[in-house]
């Protein structure tokens, strides 16, 4: 058994870093900053920043479990050492499967209208295209998948970084400016429900655990990369969301399907390179989405939760091509026969339950070894806070289902 081929440790410090960021980053706050702004108006600012702390405590408790247990499959492992029950240690991997699934699903049919921006292509052949070459890339090694998340990232960062420069030439509004004013009673519900909607652009630190076992020195490395991750997200959204508040008000923002791209075109300057950059960073999500599912089915496969042959790993490329290759053909199922508008919010329901499970196994693990010998060591709060701050998402989110 021991000569059976692993996963190759290649990942350091700040390609780990970068892959959490890519992923946390993706697409989103191109478009979701005009959502939240529709509701917490002026105070957006102060949306994100709590997002990004109720965020911070799930992230610190992935922190402390997986200095415990650095292996793949990690939320479908923390419940078996919790509470050792093979169906819920096995129902909650295959849920991060899913979700991994139907977002990269998601994501895809937002490529093939992307992509209509710069070619004339139907929609299904922009997605089988896609799908096929994110395979290749995910069976090829993770090196160039590392390598390839690192660049968008980068070009990620870049076009937020030209969003904020743009903003810092256009004339100010000055009665977005002043947010140093506590707000009024009824602004407090705005940014909270801002809140609950900007929590999304933070998830996706989660799927950095699912790549531990292609770290090196992952006990030292994770804990950093999970914390470097989710605070350089947050100083993101925080200069982002306050610079163009500072040229453009609330309720034009929420109004608008492409806000930043909106606000470069306001500018006068060529919106071609945040239209690229979006196009990039749409793959990258759907990238690091089938990477990150075929991981979870490998390490599934390792404590017999799945078949054997999804933890086969090729002795030349090192990566699981039996699992990279099922969740892509899955991927491009999802994204050619269902409409994905619903599932992608069910998707963000049950990343939220695995989120409530994986900070209450802390939790129960805390108690059942506390003279465990671990790296990272987080006080008992942290998870409970995750698992109170996560719950009230939870129900948020169904109450909205429900509406």
């Amino acid at each position: 058994m021991s000569d059976l081929p692993t996963l190759k440790r290649s990942m350091n410090l700040l390609t780990l870093t970068f892959y959490g960021l890519g992923t946390i980053i993706g697409a989103g706050i191109y478009v979701l900053i005009g959502e939240v702004a529709g509701v917490a108006g002026s105070y957006m600012p102060l949306s994100f920043l709590l997002a990004g702390l109720i965020a911070a405590f799930t992230a610190l408790s992935y922190a402390e479990l997986a200095s415990r247990f650095p292996v793949s499959a990690g939320e479908a492992v923390y419940v078996k050492k919790a509470w050792n029950r093979n169906w819920l240690s096995g129902l909650t991997g295959w849920m991060i499967v899913l979700t991994g699934i139907v977002s990269a699903a998601a994501i895809s049919n937002g490529f093939a209208g992307y992509l209509n921006v710069f070619i004339d292509l139907e929609a299904h052949w922009a997605i089988i295209l896609l799908c096929i070459a994110l395979c290749g890339i995910a069976v090829y090694g993770i090196n160039l998948s590392a390598s390839a998340v690192f660049i968008i990232t980068l070009l990620e960062l870049a076009g937020l970084a030209y969003v904020v420069w743009i903003a810092a030439g256009m004339e100010r509004i000055p009665d977005q400016t002043d947010l140093s004013i506590l707000p009024e009673a009824s602004s407090i519900n705005g940014i909270f429900v801002g809140a609950f909607l900007a929590f999304y652009a933070f998830i996706g630190f989660e799927d950095m655990v699912n790549v531990i076992e292609e770290v090196k020195n992952p006990l030292r490395n994770f804990p950093i990369a999970v914390i470097l991750a989710i605070v350089l997200s947050l100083l993101c959204y925080l200069g982002v969301s306050y610079m163009v508040l500072q040229v453009s008000s609330a309720a034009s923002l929420a109004q608008s399907e492409a806000p930043l791209a909106d606000l470069v075109v306001r500018a006068g300057a060529d919106p071609g390179f945040i239209g690229v950059v979006s196009l990039l960073a749409v793959v990258n999500g759907a990238l690091v989405q089938i990477i990150m599912a075929s991981r979870v089915m490998y390490g599934m496969a390792k404590i017999n939760l799945a078949p054997a042959m999804l933890g086969n790993v090729n002795a030349w490329t090192r990566t699981p091509i039996i699992a990279s290759v099922v969740v892509s053909l899955l991927v491009l199922g999802f994204a050619l026969l269902l409409p994905l508008v619903s599932l992608a919010r069910l998707t963000s329901l049950i990343m939220l339950v695995v989120f409530v499970t994986v900070n209450i196994a802390l939790i129960v693990i805390k108690h059942k070894q506390k003279d465990s010998a671990v790296r990272v060591h987080v006080p008992i709060f942290i998870p409970y806070l995750g698992a109170i701050s996560s719950f009230l998402l939870v129900a948020y989110q169904i109450q909205s289902l429900l509406e």
